[in-house]
């Protein structure tokens, strides 16, 4: 598809908000292991959302069918998007609001400050939104003396300790709740230094903190977890009452999403709100969801815009194959999962969206060589497709965007690297039964060398292998041989 509503396909420019050109997620990675307060933080997180999903998953019976019809419905969305978004378009509009198209990241965080500053304020609240975060808005907001406040509670942790979320959920996992307890004390004004690092006294400071916000702002940005086509209606799921404030006092507000957010009808929220609170939080249901329509005269906002962000998700669309990970719900299901998140963190993604599906949503958001390390960032394991609840396979795409990196790296070196050639090599002798044969007769001659059936150390450059990993010494005897041993005539 090279063009989706009269917009260009193309990727997110590089560079941009949180989608950041990665180049050293091997490096990152490693830094991360050696930090073990992190490991530990992020271990404990996961473990524990882990077991409450595990547990609120098995009550529901049907839940491999719900998955199944998940994947389904947004198989089909995407199929005919653009006609969703069109009938969502018109439906907002109908309804007092008023759409605007974004094609990038640049010219959404324009539009969100121009309508910001026509209301003549300079300081806003946000509900929790990962597309705000993928495009950079606060930067951008901050560039024309504009103050955001997020009120999402792990996000204000996030802002007031000049951090990087580092989780799609929990954004600030990576954090204990000393270290929570000194981030306030040092940066939350009005705050008593007797202040404990108790749950519950750190969310009533951060309450009394922003609660004289959602009472004087006049503007707010939230994100959108669905918008229902035919209705015009959006919806924001949480767990705190923080977005219901945002989405219900300020007399104007902005609501920024992704194309692919779009739902055909009401009943398909029957679906998804079923799978959402289980894969994220490990809850039945959400405990606020928070749904609006346009604008109604004496109730809440009574300004509503919608900015409808690309930013390289028609590119993404384009790719047959890769287009299924456009129907990713954001439930962070996968990084739970993950072992390798769960050793290294979010940051060593670079992007606003770690873990497994970041590894498969901003190479293609960005093109796969402004991320290319991602892809690899994987042990293949699968446990992220089976705790998926729309089934995204990604596996099967993190295969499919290392195949895409080979060759466009192959187009653009006029002589192959290394690693190419030896592989071109394995190829040559795996086309061939009897080249094949051979290579398996001959690998016997290293057999002797190896220790307990492994060898710890090669020569180079094979020894690229074993600095961090042995080498399986060549069984005694090839399936082949066995097959033609013991079958029966």
């Amino acid at each position: 598809m090279s063009t989706f509503l009269g917009m260009p396909a193309q990727h997110a420019p590089r560079g941009v908000g949180g989608l950041r050109g990665d180049e050293s997620f091997p490096q990152a990675a490693k830094a991360a292991l050696g930090d073990t307060q992190l490991r530990a933080n992020i271990g404990r997180a996961t473990r524990t959302i882990r077991e409450k999903r595990a547990a609120v998953v098995d009550e529901v019976p049907d839940w491999e069918e719900l998955r199944l019809a998940g994947e389904q419905l947004k198989a089909a969305t995407m199929a005919n998007l653009d006609e969703h978004l069109r009938t969502l378009e018109e439906a907002v509009t109908r309804q007092g609001g008023v759409v605007h198209w974004a094609r990038d990241a640049n010219e959404a965080n324009a539009i969100i400050a121009d309508l910001i500053l026509a209301t003549g304020e300079r300081e806003v609240v946000k509900v929790k939104s990962m597309v705000t975060q993928e495009i950079g808005l606060n930067e951008a907001l901050e560039a024309h003396g504009i103050t955001a406040t997020e009120t999402d509670l792990a996000e204000l942790i996030v802002q007031l300790g000049h951090d990087k979320p580092s989780h799609i959920l929990v954004p600030a996992i990576h954090r204990n709740r000393a270290e929570v307890r000194e981030i306030f004390l040092r940066e939350m004004p009005g705050v008593s230094a007797d202040l404990t690092d108790d749950p519950r006294e750190l969310a009533m400071a951060a309450r009394t903190h922003l609660r004289q916000k959602f009472l004087t702002a006049k503007v707010a940005v939230s994100g959108a977890n669905f918008a229902v086509a035919d209705s015009g209606t959006l919806l924001v799921v949480e767990s705190e009452g923080n977005g219901r404030m945002c989405l219900t006092l300020p007399e104007t507000l902005i609501t920024v999403m992704g194309i692919e957010k779009v739902v055909p009808t009401w009943q398909d929220l029957e679906v998804f709100l079923q799978l959402l609170p289980r894969s994220s939080t490990g809850e039945r249901m959400n405990p606020y969801t928070s749904a609006w329509t346009g604008v109604t005269p004496g109730d809440g906002p009574q300004a509503f815009h919608l900015v409808l962000l690309d930013n390289g998700r028609t590119a993404t669309l384009g790719d047959h194959v890769g287009r299924s990970v456009l129907h990713c719900i954001k439930c962070s299901a996968c990084m739970n999962v993950c072992p390798v998140y769960e050793r290294t963190g979010g940051h060593a993604y670079g992007s606003v969206y770690p873990g497994p599906i970041g590894a498969v949503l901003t190479p293609q958001l960005t093109g796969i060589e402004d991320n290319a390390s991602l892809p690899f960032a994987s042990s293949l394991c699968g446990a992220c497709f089976d705790a998926c609840p729309v089934r995204i396979d990604i596996p099967s795409l993190l295969v499919h965007l290392r195949e895409r990196h080979t060759e466009e790296q192959a187009r653009e070196r006029r002589l192959p690297t290394a690693e190419a050639a030896a592989l071109a090599l394995v190829a040559w002798v795996m086309r061939s039964p009897g080249r094949f044969r051979a290579a398996e007769t001959a690998s016997r001659v290293v057999r002797p060398f190896a220790r307990r059936g492994r060898f710890r150390s090669l020569p180079f450059p094979l020894s690229a292998w074993t600095t961090s990993r042995d080498a399986p010494a060549p069984p005694p005897e090839t399936f082949r041989e066995w097959w033609e041993r013991t079958r029966e005539d």
